[in-house]
């Protein structure tokens, strides 16, 4: 997770304390609500705010660092084929061996779009890989958000339920 991205590692760091805050928190007796220190919450929901963008930055240098492989792909297999018709055009100029040059001529055609079908491979491969690790950054932040969304909705009907005990009108249920 982030290797080599502070930022998705601050992320993933931030989402882990939160995490572990509300897990360690003082539960409520008989509820499964728990009491959490309001501004150490809101102190690491800071600290994401602040890492969520530098995060997604990544993803858009991860998403130019494809485009920029791809297109340097591209132009690789561009000068591989012509290349390779220049080669194919000289050998068939030869009167003596124009058989055996069009073969050769083919087969450095072939051989040309065979490395350039590998090379478009390698590129897919490693933005895919890039973009399933940052998927899962973003997918680890999303529930750690709703957990504390929730954490924090629970926190609301216990401070409701204080004040209820506070009047003199009967509990509910």
């Amino acid at each position: 997770m982030g290797r080599g991205y502070p930022g998705l590692r601050d992320v993933d760091d931030v989402l882990a304390r939160l995490v572990d805050l509300v897990e360690s928190a003082r539960s409520l007796p008989m509820s499964a609500s728990c009491v959490v220190n309001r501004a150490e919450v809101l102190g690491l929901l800071d600290d994401l705010r602040a890492g969520l963008p530098e995060a997604l930055d990544e993803a858009q240098d991860v998403l130019a660092d494809r485009t920029s492989v791809i297109d340097d792909g591209r132009r690789e297999v561009d000068r591989l084929l012509a290349d390779a018709e220049v080669e194919r055009r000289r050998l068939l100029t030869g009167t003596d061996l124009v058989q055996d040059a069009r073969g050769e001529a083919d087969q450095v055609l072939e051989d040309a779009r065979e490395q350039a079908a590998a090379m478009r491979a390698e590129a897919e491969d490693y933005v895919d890989a890039k973009l399933a690790n940052f998927e899962i950054v973003l997918t680890r932040t999303l529930e750690a958000v709703e957990r504390g969304r929730q954490k924090l909705s629970g926190r609301h009907e216990l401070d409701a339920l204080r004040e209820g005990l506070h009047d003199d009108r009967p509990l509910p249920g």
